[in-house]
């Protein structure tokens, strides 16, 4: 995956950069490293754009919702206004009012509860992936770490055994 190579090759930049003594820090060219981090951005599943698209969505749906919950509501009062010319039709169009608020309200709370569930549906799969993703990559990359770490301490027990060697011969050497 393009992803996994952009990390070896920020690794790479990382091993063979140059070092500064004593101090374990390294000297890297930071416009390389950031079109990296770019480019690892723009290779990224769609999961993560589909994050900005759920929250745009339940910002649409609630607007949508409070439109329709105040045009109901204009309605009502309209019908209402309508028919106070008489008592009888009054106290029929306070209960029709009522009602319609009612099944206003209970309309917007079930769209609410219906976004927020489907919401939440998005937002569980965005996070099963997002664990997916770390236990491939992260698992990856950690495990290239410590295969380099590895190979550098077996470099290093090498050239110490080569040193104890060369030691031993020049002291066999001076003994003759």
């Amino acid at each position: 995956m393009k992803v996994l190579e952009l990390l070896d090759e920020i690794e790479e930049i990382v091993d063979t950069s140059s070092g500064f003594p004593l101090t374990g820090k390294i000297l890297v060219d930071a416009e390389e490293i950031l079109e990296i981090v770019k480019e690892i951005r723009v290779e990224l599943p769609d999961e993560i754009q589909q994050a900005q698209w759920i929250k745009d969505e339940r910002q649409r749906i609630l607007e949508e919702a409070k439109r329709e919950y105040e045009t109901i509501l204009k309605d009502a009062k309209v019908q209402a206004e309508a028919l106070i010319e008489n008592d009888d039709i009054t106290v029929k169009a306070k209960m029709r009012a009522d009602e319609i608020m009612r099944v206003a309200e209970a309309n917007v709370k079930a769209m609410k509860l219906g976004a927020f569930d489907y919401i939440d549906s998005i937002l569980y799969n965005f996070q099963d992936k997002m664990d997916q993703l770390n236990s491939v990559y992260f698992h990856d990359m950690f495990s290239n770490l410590q295969t380099t770490f590895e190979k550098v301490n077996g470099t290093i027990a090498d050239n110490r055994n080569e040193i104890k060697e060369m030691i031993y011969r020049a002291q066999m050497e001076s003994n003759d």
